[in-house]
């Protein structure tokens, strides 16, 4: 019903920067909210920033100012600006959309993910 493909990952230094998008298809309906999460192996998976159709934005504690999510609702992408990029920050990042299926209420639905490494 509801399609995300993520793009953007990669290779980059400590200190450089990234920018991840996400495309969504199929039964999105507004209002909704977009954003990432990240996950490490061993670890549970993280919110990393979101973004509803209002435009609030919600952050992770740690990014601490160095990530930007943005949006295009009309075109169901989110995008995420990582900025001043740390070892820690890698990760695969994941895509995410939740939203209201009608008659199955609201649901979230993910990406495939983005693996984003950053070398120290």
């Amino acid at each position: 019903q509801v399609q995300l493909v993520e793009s953007g990952g990669g290779l980059v230094q400590s200190g450089g920067s990234l920018r991840l998008s996400c495309v969504g298809s199929g039964s999105i309906s507004s209002p909704n909210a977009m954003g990432w999460h990240r996950q490490v192996p061993g670890k549970q998976r993280e919110l990393v920033a979101r973004m509803d159709t209002e435009g609030s934005t919600v952050y992770g504690d740690f990014v601490k100012g160095r990530f930007v999510v943005s949006r295009d609702v009309a075109k169901n992408e989110v995008y995420l600006q990582m900025n001043s990029l740390k070892f820690d920050d890698t990760a695969v990042y994941y895509c995410y959309v939740r939203t209201f299926i009608e008659l199955r209420g609201w649901r979230e639905f993910w990406g495939r993910g983005t693996q984003v490494t950053v070398s120290s």
